[in-house]
């Protein structure tokens, strides 16, 4: 299965937070799976440790790409067509890093590892 990983999810796998439910620790640690972080969430990331909102044990350019490298997790570029997307979501909330990730598994027909909410409203499968 190839499913693509929201920013939180991400963040709690690599930090080994407790709050990564269950099936989401099933469905990284299973070899047949292919997971993916969005651009958009690399970006995301950036703009919390700037804003002091998120701490990394080293600066993001040099832990995202290492994270992605020992978890074997695959990159998700913003193309095009991902961003002409957005505009067939409805409005339900105003978040861009949701909306393209939403936007980005509509197009690429992969589920969304996430817990948030806002993103269950959108027509979009979602893992947790």
């Amino acid at each position: 299965m190839r499913a693509l990983l929201d920013t939180h999810a991400f963040i709690w796998w690599v930090t080994d937070d407790s709050q990564l439910s269950p099936t989401a620790k099933s469905i990284i640690t299973d070899q047949d799976n292919v997971l993916y972080l969005s651009a958009a969430s690399a970006w995301e990331i950036v703009i919390k440790v700037r804003l002091g909102k998120l701490d990394l044990p080293e600066p993001p350019e040099i832990y995202i790409p290492s994270r992605l490298i020992i978890n074997q997790f695959e990159s998700l570029p913003i193309e095009i067509v991902h961003a002409l997307q957005v505009i067939n979501l409805p409005d339900l909330h105003r978040d861009p890093f949701d909306r393209i990730i939403i936007a980005q598994s509509q197009v690429e027909k992969m589920p969304i590892l996430t817990v948030d909410s806002k993103i269950t409203s959108y027509p979009v499968d979602v893992i947790w």
